[in-house]
């Protein structure tokens, strides 16, 4: 042993038992948390040199939750976004993903859509605002159809490309032994498709979340972007503050639970196949 490694020995020893005397899940959890209270300690401190109205303290903006809570308005503006959100996202996913895979694989169906994919993908949401109020109402299904509008392009151009990066050695292997379209399609396309699937999910959920609060300033009266509109109307920047903590914490929730379903589904469909 060199004395390099002698003179590192007493260290490495110190700070494995230090790791070893703290549970697994406070190791996972601290440094985000003290990351999180570094950022809150930043904010009072900016909070401090300018007037509530340009940028509420962490205590104003407490209050402006509590507050919120207390009516019920944070609550139905919550569950209102989040329906929305969730319908038009299941609904963008559940087309997005069967449009993908036959783009993917039929060159007939790709050339058919390509051009409508092509082009709509360029066109934000918030331009269909107006139109999808005129259309459809200021109901829940103009909302929904926003979001649908905002995942299905995204799903499919992610689905597409898994598809299409399915190696053809597996694909002539599968064709050799036998293999007809369907069983290439769902023993061999699908499941190297998975990963690109659950990608395109995700980032369609992100964008869902700036799709919502462009639609519910324009046409809602309930939902965490009309909270956050009002809050603008009179003035009250620390409702503004909570609205934007709230939609930043349930798109946090909406993806920790949308990673945790699709890790548990690809564990076991990997044990399966």
């Amino acid at each position: 042993m060199s004395s390099t490694d002698v003179a590192q020995t007493p260290a490495a020893t110190q700070k494995a038992g230090l790791a070893g005397r703290l549970p697994s899940w406070l190791l996972n959890v601290l440094p985000g948390a003290l990351s999180v209270v570094a950022g809150i300690v930043i904010w009072q401190l900016m909070s401090q040199r300018v007037a509530p109205l340009f940028l509420p303290s962490p205590y104003d903006t407490a209050l402006a939750l509590i507050e919120l809570s207390a009516d019920g308005t944070l609550q139905v503006s919550v569950a209102a976004s989040a329906y929305r959100i969730l319908f038009g996202w299941i609904a963008g996913v559940g087309v997005g993903i069967p449009l993908g895979i036959f783009m993917g694989m039929l060159p007939v169906v790709r050339r058919v859509f390509d051009p409508y994919i092509e082009f709509f993908r360029f066109i934000p949401p918030i331009a269909f605002v107006t139109l999808s109020v005129i259309w459809l109402g200021p109901g829940e299904t103009s909302k929904i159809a926003l979001i649908f509008y905002t995942t299905v392009f995204i799903v499919t151009l992610n689905t597409i490309a898994g598809a299409k990066a399915t190696l053809e050695m597996r694909l002539q292997a599968a064709s050799a032994l036998g293999a007809n379209r369907w069983q290439i399609l769902t023993t061999i396309v699908v499941p190297s498709t998975v990963p690109y699937m659950v990608t395109g999910a995700r980032i369609a959920m992100g964008n869902s979340f700036l799709t919502i609060v462009s639609a519910e300033i324009v046409a809602a009266q309930e939902g965490l972007g009309a909270l956050i509109w009002n809050a603008r109307n009179f003035g009250r920047t620390d409702w503004v503050f909570a609205g934007i903590i709230v939609l930043g914490l349930l798109g946090l929730c909406f993806d920790r639970i949308l990673r945790y379903g699709t890790t548990k589904f690809l564990h076991r469909y990997q044990i399966r196949h």
